[in-house]
């Protein structure tokens, strides 16, 4: 889970650039938040909310929350009702931006390779991929699938170690549906971001 936790504090800002590739636009975010996590640290430690509070300004327009969610749901999108579904997306994109926070804690120095990207720009589907180097340990792959929409490139999808972001949630979304349906779906997420 750490791995997770160090992989994905590099999601965290995706700065508006126009007409910026997906390989530059992660490129550039990379570096500019990890200069944020240097140079700011002390603060984020001391008050958490400001972590929150940048999270939540600066991923959400850059990631494709709903097309997550339908990911996350797998099968049992089918069964969530035209009301039910903007409630869980955003207790799913709360749920992720707690995530993302928390990630950023575990950051420590580490260095970051950029390696070829996967898939077309003229398609609309890339998998744009860094490995982050650990001390006496193989690196960690990160894996950030992004498409091509009406408005710019959004990322859906993340894989840290192979494992994806998405799938990892699905199975607890089966759980909790099966268990007791999409309101207790929606519940189980109100009650982890209580936590």
């Amino acid at each position: 889970m750490k791995n997770i936790l160090v992989g994905l504090m590099l999601l965290v800002s995706f700065p508006a650039m126009g007409a910026t590739g997906p390989e530059q636009l992660v490129r550039e975010t990379v570096e500019s938040v990890v200069d944020e996590l240097k140079a700011n640290m002390g603060t984020f430690k001391s008050d958490p909310q400001t972590v929150y509070e940048m999270v939540d300004e600066l991923v959400l327009p850059h990631f494709d929350f709903a097309a997550m969610t339908d990911l996350a749901l797998g099968s049992y999108k089918d069964e969530v009702g035209a009301e039910q579904k903007p409630e869980i997306v955003s207790e799913f994109r709360q749920l992720l931006v707690r995530t993302y926070s928390s990630a950023l804690f575990e950051y420590t120095d580490q260095e970051l390779i950029f390696l070829p990207m996967e898939g077309s720009e003229a398609e609309g589907l890339v998998t744009v991929r860094i490995e982050i180097e650990q001390a006496g340990g193989f690196p960690i792959p990160i894996n950030y699938t992004l498409r091509l929409g009406d408005n710019g490139w959004k990322v859906f999808d993340v894989s840290v170690d192979e494992v994806s972001l998405v799938t990892n949630y699905r199975s607890s979304f089966a759980r909790a549906i099966k268990k007791d349906g999409v309101d207790g779906l929606i519940k189980t997420l109100q009650e982890r971001n209580q936590e």
